[in-house]
């Protein structure tokens, strides 16, 4: 297989340009109103808020799937590296286009998080993705059910 690479994606986009566009609109007001302080210093806020958050290093990091693995990392530092023989389990929901995929501690381990998951960042993607680990991880070790937040906390043993 050809590694493909999947990159991480703001999930509150639109949070984002809202808090800089309503930063931008209180701080135009406020340079309307002659510079009054506290609205200026909130529009300036929201902007700077919104922008670090579309600017963030995280969206620098991707998942890469090749045949013996999968790789997370941004193109100047390596986060983890998974042999397929490696993976602890993987809990996967098809419908929702998630799963997460246990290497046997945190820092080791994946989630791609589906539609409604409480996460901060989305995957591009994230359905071919699910799909590659699923194709390489042996059937063994997949529990699939209709939502991650219904899976059994109990960690297979290799």
């Amino acid at each position: 297989m050809t590694p493909r690479t999947f990159a991480f994606r703001p999930r509150y986009r639109a949070l984002a340009w809202s808090a800089i566009g309503v930063g931008g609109a209180a701080a135009a007001v406020a340079a309307a109103l002659g510079l009054v302080t506290v609205p200026l210093i909130t529009g300036a806020l929201g902007i700077a808020l919104g922008a670090a958050y579309l600017r963030s290093p995280t969206w620098r990091i991707a998942v890469t799937v090749d045949d013996s693995g999968l790789r997370v990392g941004s193109p100047s530092k390596l986060r983890f590296q998974l042999t397929w023989e490696d993976v602890i389990r993987v809990i996967a929901s098809p419908a929702t286009s998630s799963c997460f995929v246990d290497g046997g501690s945190p820092e080791r381990s994946l989630l791609v998080p589906g539609d409604g998951a409480p996460a901060p960042y989305d995957i591009a993607d994230r359905a071919s993705l699910v799909e590659a680990i699923l194709a390489h991880v042996p059937a063994d070790k997949v529990q699939t059910v209709a939502s991650l937040d219904q899976a059994d906390p109990t960690p297979a043993r290799r």
